[in-house]
């Protein structure tokens, strides 16, 4: 690919539902305690939306926030992303509700959904620059929203306590040229073999339940409902998240000829306190370096790093010039980095 221009986050942005559930909450739903979560998972709450809350007004909430901050109105956007693992609906896409609720002028761009569940932020940030560098968009939307409780089996302990609700988002823009700031590269994987350790196994072309011998018998197919809930084999993806971080680390790094000693921060996904402590040590970096908010904000899923990142934009941790490493780990397995210069 011939790159014509090094794309730039030039604003974030972040939005949280107001209902916290804490694990003591759902110590009272479950046969679990606060301990117990906190000592597994490093997660004490998590959000969840109202039941009127979409994942897309998450995400135009998230949306509006960066793009104030960026400076940018919905006029000049000409790309919007949205990476979820739960859209509003089948179709169409939710960046098409979320370019209609922002009064977005895409009739020259387009709008449209990615999911990679965990990774789908990076994924997305990473298509989003191949658009920018090529001069096929000059001003992106980059979204990852989840309504991620709602494919929860509440009597599960050992996915329930995980995941909460939210949405964080990005613009990018071209940067002048010879600027050393923006995305200096990103690293995207897969490997299918592994789908069965991290799923929600229902879907709409795998839920018959008889539609069609009932249609083959001249007899109308009965209701489905398509709705399924996440099932995951918790201690194989762990393993499997551990070593595919590591060694997207030294692919990301050795790709741009650092050290590890040269970054500022590392912008984890927001799994489990345990795979973020095992990064950081690869790293060979403080976990005071390290941007945290499983703590408060659960595995939010494809809003996980962007929640982060806002997070750490706004509260002033992240400075022009800094080293910013991104990565994330999904169910596919699906799992990509995202190395920025501030």
């Amino acid at each position: 690919m011939r790159r014509l221009n090094r794309a730039r986050i030039t604003g974030t942005g972040s939005y949280l539902p107001e209902r916290r559930l804490t694990n003591d909450d759902i110590s009272k739903m479950v046969d679990t305690t606060d301990e117990w979560i906190r000592t597994r998972t490093g997660v004490c709450e998590r959000r969840l939306a109202a039941e009127d809350e979409l994942t897309s007004d998450l995400a135009t909430h998230a949306a509006r926030n960066a793009m104030e901050a960026a400076g940018v109105t919905a006029q000049q956007v000409d790309l919007v992303l949205v990476a979820t693992t739960t859209p509003d609906m089948i179709f169409p896409s939710t960046a098409s509700i979320v370019q209609k609720k922002l009064g977005a002028n895409l009739s020259q761009g387009p709008a449209f959904d990615l999911q990679a569940v965990c990774s789908g932020f990076i994924y997305a940030l990473s298509v989003a620059d191949q658009f920018i560098a090529t001069g096929a968009a000059k001003c992106a939307l980059v979204i990852g929203a989840e309504t991620f409780t709602r494919i929860l089996d509440w009597t599960d302990r050992n996915t329930c306590v995980l995941f909460g609700d939210g949405a964080g988002a990005v613009v990018l823009q071209p940067e002048p040229e010879g600027s050393e700031r923006g995305i200096l590269s990103t690293h995207l994987h897969a490997d299918g073999d592994y789908v069965d350790l991290l799923k929600v196994p229902t879907g709409v072309s795998n839920n018959l339940k008889g539609g069609v011998n009932a249609a083959q018998a001249g007899e109308p197919p009965p209701p489905r409902q398509i709705l399924g809930y996440t099932e995951m084999r918790g201690n194989e993806v762990f393993k499997k998240a551990v070593m595919g971080l590591g060694q997207l680390v030294d692919e990301t790094l050795a790709a741009n000829g650092l050290e590890k000693s040269d970054l500022d921060w590392l912008v984890p996904h927001q799994a489990n306190m345990r795979i973020i402590k095992s990064t950081a040590k690869r790293l060979k970096m403080g976990l005071e370096n390290v941007v945290v908010t499983v703590d408060r904000h659960g595995n939010t899923s494809a809003a996980s790093v962007p929640l982060a990142l806002d997070e750490a934009v706004r509260d002033g941790r992240i400075q022009p010039g800094h080293l910013v490493l991104m990565e994330a780990f999904g169910g596919g397995f699906t799992w990509g980095s995202a190395l920025v210069r501030w």
